[in-house]
């Protein structure tokens, strides 16, 4: 049983829609309900009726309800008691990234941020954008860095939650070069000869945004699975291996298309565009959260919301 599985009942129970509840939540509908079916099953009980319309809960889904409502509110206190002492004793603050942004974008954006601030103690969480998302709402973190994309909003209150522009990404097309140095898999394919794309599995961000280039293009594309990943460094060692066409971050392949061990697959009508935003969270900030995120504001590149 996983702590999220209460945390989606109690959602489902107060909003009596699965598919709200899913909104909420941050999942997909089905993700959600096999989330709920899971816990069901590892109660041995149904908790919803599904057989009404708006959901109701069972007899024993009102009973655990209750329960669950007094176990979430105890683990909350001692987490959130704990989780203060914590910080008052040694002040570190904690981010929460994408793996790839965790790689090519933080190390040195820290970098010029202590430039500005002196040294920081940092603790990094670096996971999927659902995860690191969860940990700024649920509080596990001071700050969540991640991609951007103007027309893939996330599901963060935008009263709540301010962000600011930090910097910014693009995915481009990239293949391992053939004997004479050109893209050996380069757009936009043929129609007896699909490109293998190498592509990002279908939970995750940049997989919504090299989706919807494709599905913008005016040009017929070509491109055949052959390969699946959540993660872009995976994505670039099958690259560079030969297996097959990527869209990865220019700042993770920087120098694979500096010594040409990966050529560009595809000019730049084919680049798709990202910022990276920083969120913090609504709660009142640390002095140490406060100093980074006024120096934050003042940096050159950078537009809030």
């Amino acid at each position: 049983m996983e702590l999220k599985w209460l945390e989606d009942f109690v959602c489902l129970a107060r909003t009596n829609n699965f598919s709200r509840a899913a909104a909420e939540r941050n999942v997909t509908q089905s993700a959600f309900s096999r989330r709920i079916k899971a816990l069901e099953l590892w109660l041995g009980t149904p908790l919803v009726d599904r057989s009404t319309y708006p959901t109701t809960l069972t007899h024993a889904g009102r009973l655990f309800l209750t329960i669950v409502e007094g176990v979430l509110d105890t683990l909350y206190q001692a987490r959130d008691d704990f989780r203060e002492l914590q910080r008052k004793a040694d002040d570190v603050l904690i981010f929460a990234t994408q793996h790839t942004l965790s790689l090519t974008f933080f190390p040195r954006w820290l970098r010029r941020l202590e430039a500005d601030t002196g040294p920081i103690r940092t603790q990094m969480i670096a996971d999927d954008l659902h995860n690191c998302m969860q940990a700024l709402t649920n509080g596990d973190c001071d700050f969540l860095i991640c991609y951007a994309h103007p027309d893939i909003p996330l599901r963060l209150d935008p009263s709540r939650y301010v962000r600011h522009r930090v910097g910014r990404e693009r995915l481009v097309p990239v293949s391992a070069p053939n004997a004479r140095g050109k893209a050996r898999h380069a757009l936009p394919g043929r129609p007896r000869e699909p490109l293998p794309l190498l592509d990002y599995t279908p939970d995750t961000f940049l997989k919504r945004a090299v989706d919807l280039l494709l599905a913008r293009t005016d040009r017929a594309c070509r491109l055949t699975p052959h390969y699946q990943s959540s993660l872009a460094v995976a994505l670039k060692a099958m690259a560079l291996e030969g297996h097959g066409l990527a869209w990865l971050p220019e700042t993770l392949i920087a120098d694979a298309l500096a010594d040409g061990r990966l050529v560009r697959g595809g000019g730049e009508e084919w680049d798709v565009p990202l910022e990276i935003h920083l969120y913090r969270s609504p709660e009142r900030l640390r002095p140490v959260a406060l100093k980074v995120w006024d120096s934050v504001l003042g940096a050159p590149d950078g537009a809030s919301d």
